[in-house]
């Protein structure tokens, strides 16, 4: 599987993303909103962009689907329920989209950010998630428009945290130097957001740093809902969980500041 990152100089900060089959060089993309950008980036690597996998229905991951469309005459893919104008194909959990005759993604119904979003996981030796606005790097999804946090916490628990920690995260933006910023307010002096923070407060967005799960599990607040640090800095908030909360109340109160912060 081969697969390139996409950053879209836009108010957004979007990322899009092409995955090719290295045999037949047919390749998907991800959320194309910037349509030049993706295929001069297929163009240069001699890609033939055949599917459009829109994660969710928000018009920064779709908008740009009848122009690629235009231009190359892919198919639609997206969760069942989304509203999105001419989707071809209508996925559910547990659905492959296949690539060329080499990579295989494994569709995940995961809703939270809206209630009809998927992921794509790739597994093997070296896993990738694909996550749309799910998961971001040290960071979690908003359900302003269309989620809801109970179902964005149910997916994060019960679906992300059991991939394996090697799976590579790649997200639907570049939040990652704001959401370590929330990382240190909510658990002050974690050393794994610190150094993160150091290391990528000033990289480029077109050559962005790859997390894995397991070092999402150390400083992205959202995994992690016992740590003691965590639970202690909600104590006199506006959300404080009260007195040994469980590990839902404590996702609730952090999604709930992160959207004021």
């Amino acid at each position: 599987m081969l697969v390139k990152q996409i950053y879209a100089e836009n108010n957004y900060r979007n990322f899009h993303y092409l995955i090719a089959c290295p045999e037949t060089k047919d390749a998907l993309v991800i959320d194309p909103l910037d349509v030049k950008r993706c295929l001069d980036a297929a163009a240069v690597e001699g890609w033939n962009i055949t599917q459009i996998l829109n994660t969710h229905e928000h018009p920064d991951h779709i908008n740009g689907n009848p122009e690629m469309v235009k231009a190359t005459g892919a198919k639609i893919l997206a969760h069942h329920g989304a509203k999105i104008p001419n989707i071809d194909i209508h996925l559910k959990a547990g659905d492959i989209i296949k690539i060329g005759t080499t990579v295989e993604l494994n569709v995940m119904d995961t809703p939270g950010h809206t209630m009809s979003h998927v992921c794509a996981y790739a597994d093997g030796d070296n896993p990738a998630l694909f996550c749309g606005d799910t998961l971001f790097n040290a960071g979690a999804g908003n359900c302003h428009n269309g989620g809801h946090p109970e179902e964005l916490y149910e997916t994060f628990v019960n679906q992300l945290a059991t991939l394996p920690d090697n799976t590579r995260i790649f997200p639907g933006h570049d939040y990652i130097v704001g959401n370590l910023k929330f990382s240190l307010d909510r658990e002050p002096g974690n050393p794994a957001a610190e150094a993160m923070l150091e290391k990528l407060r000033d990289q480029d967005p077109h050559n962005a740093y790859v997390t894995t799960l397991a070092e999402e599990k150390t400083f992205n607040t959202f995994f992690r809902l016992t740590s003691p640090g965590v639970i202690a800095a909600l104590k006199g908030t506006t959300q404080d969980p009260g007195d040994s909360p469980d590990e839902k109340k404590v996702f609730l109160a952090l999604r709930a500041l992160r959207n004021d912060w």
